[in-house]
């Protein structure tokens, strides 16, 4: 089970960037698909998890609004939109898959998920 994280960069306040997971390895039926950030020093956080139907998704509050998460139909790649960057969302942003459909309790826990990427940076600044 592989899961390939990209599309991270360096960009200003208020812009925009899209980040993709590709998942192999391993089927996505009924799979949920986070995303987490990690800043310098600080512990992994949820942003947000979709289920790969595409039927249920959630967002942290901080996120909500902003960043839009999306499954491409031959569920083998999910995308998190970000609009609106701010200084604050600068992390390395990591992809997990959890073979159960989200629970809006406890999808924001790292434990959920058995598979995760290696992550990719985003950094916003002027």
């Amino acid at each position: 089970v592989q899961l390939q994280a990209s599309g991270g960069g360096l960009v200003r306040p208020g812009e925009s960037l899209r980040l993709s997971c590709v998942v192999s390895g391993l089927s996505l039926d009924d799979h949920s698909i986070a995303w987490f950030y990690q800043a310098p020093g600080r512990e992994r956080v949820a942003v947000s998890v979709i289920r790969s139907d595409s039927t249920t998704a959630y967002y942290t509050d901080r996120v909500k609004g902003r960043f839009t998460i999306a499954v491409d139909n031959a569920k083998t790649s999910v995308y998190l939109t970000m609009n609106d960057l701010k200084p604050d969302d600068t992390a390395v942003y990591y992809c997990a898959a959890d073979p159960r459909p989200p629970n809006r309790f406890t999808w924001f826990f790292t434990s959920q998920y058995q598979n995760w990427g290696q992550g990719t940076l985003v950094t916003v600044s002027s």
